[in-house]
């Protein structure tokens, strides 16, 4: 840590990010919209990464001149990262690193002497049995642990022989709102232009890569059953992803390859949202999912799988409808409630937006702070505020 000479002391501090990938995730996009937000007079930031193929937010971080480094791993087992990033903390000379994904932190934990703060996006029963046993073991490492919803805190559990465990501090991050605004006529006609979407037809849409974790193929089953009478109804897929030719061969076989569009991954997410009239989220687990505050903060009521920190922000029959995960009858049932009344949706995406402006990211930015201090100096305790 440095400081200059003034009449006031001011510490400052040089913090490393460290994820497994850069992708276009929610969690990754997250680290830019923070590092927007982060007070960079008093914290010197850069961003460090495992996978050499998931780079496509380099070009973001780099604009906003954070320094990123590819430590280079050519897969799961592929350990040669870790030597490499301990040489970058050497010569970087890194006061505290944050941690974003469990793999990368178990690895991060065996550093020295060096503070190490951690964010939980999900909660743990998600993670593989190696690696949430992994994560858990190495844990009291932690100087500090961000949950990003009151349900991913409540899913970490101390060892039974750990003599001390980091303090949990739950942060709820949000969308960027400046970006995410509530549709007007205008931006909606936009939207569906840039779809190639007629202006009467309905509109579901969902956002997220194409993983396991988001269960497309119960999506896809409920809007085959979800057909108002006399309406055309679209479906249109955000994201890309391992699982994408699985989901696509859903498409067929379900007969829906004229009802679904793959719009493919997309840095203009904000402008398409508008196009929505229903966003629908099928994950069967989650954290709390910065897509699903972004289609709220845009207006657009959901229905979302009852998962993770979901049920924190969409409050059943208020901003949105909620159903189990996997049972595509309860969601065609839920979409069909919404897709047949349009005076519903205008209201329930009305309450959305209202609920989604008190989850902007700024105040996400300005507690994870409060945490840095916490960890980088624990004497006097620093408060992190409510």
């Amino acid at each position: 840590m440095t400081s200059s000479c003034s009449e006031r002391w001011t510490p400052t501090a040089r913090i490393l990010w460290l994820t497994k990938g850069l992708g276009r995730g929610g969690a990754e996009r997250l680290l830019v919209s923070l590092a927007k937000r982060l007070d960079r007079s008093f914290f010197e930031l850069e961003v460090a990464y495992v996978l050499p193929w998931k780079d496509a937010l380099v070009p973001e971080l780099e604009q906003l001149g954070v320094p990123v480094h590819c430590l280079g791993g050519s897969g799961a087992f592929d350990m040669r990262w870790l030597p490499r990033l301990r040489r970058l903390v050497r010569r970087r000379r890194f006061d505290l690193v944050h941690t974003h994904t469990p793999y990368v932190a178990v690895g991060a934990r065996t550093l020295r002497r060096l503070p190490i703060v951690h964010t939980e996006h999900n909660t743990w029963e998600r993670y593989r049995a190696l690696t949430r046993w992994g994560n858990r073991l190495t844990y009291p490492r932690n100087a500090a642990v961000i949950a990003v919803s009151d349900a991913v805190a409540l899913s970490i559990r101390p060892a039974p022989f750990a003599r001390s465990w980091p303090p949990v501090h739950v942060i709820h991050h949000g969308a960027e709102l400046s970006a995410f605004r509530p549709a007007t006529p205008e931006t909606r006609a936009r939207a569906r232009m840039a779809l190639g979407i007629r202006e009467d037809a309905v509109v579901i849409g969902n956002v997220g890569n194409f993983t396991p974790k988001k269960d497309h193929r119960t999506l896809l089953e409920a809007t085959a059953l979800a057909t108002p009478n006399g309406h055309e109804v679209r479906l249109v897929l955000v994201g890309s992803g391992p699982h994408e030719s699985a989901v696509r061969d859903d498409v067929r076989s379900l007969g829906l390859s004229d009802r679904v569009l793959f719009a493919g991954s997309r840095d203009d997410v904000a402008v398409l949202l508008p196009a929505f009239d229903v966003f629908a989220l099928s994950s069967r687990y989650e954290g709390l999912p910065i897509s699903l505050l972004e289609a709220m903060a845009t207006g657009v009521p959901c229905v979302a799988t009852s998962v993770g920190g979901v049920p924190e922000v969409v409050d059943n029959g208020n901003e949105g409808l909620l159903v189990p995960a996997g049972d595509p009858s309860a969601m065609a049932d839920a979409l069909l409630e919404l897709l047949r009344a349009p005076h519903l949706r205008t209201a329930m995406g009305a309450r959305a937006a209202l609920m989604a402006s008190q989850f902007d990211v700024a105040e996400a930015a300005r507690r994870s702070e409060a945490v840095y201090r916490l960890a980088l100096w624990p004497s006097p305790p620093a408060v992190v505020p409510h």
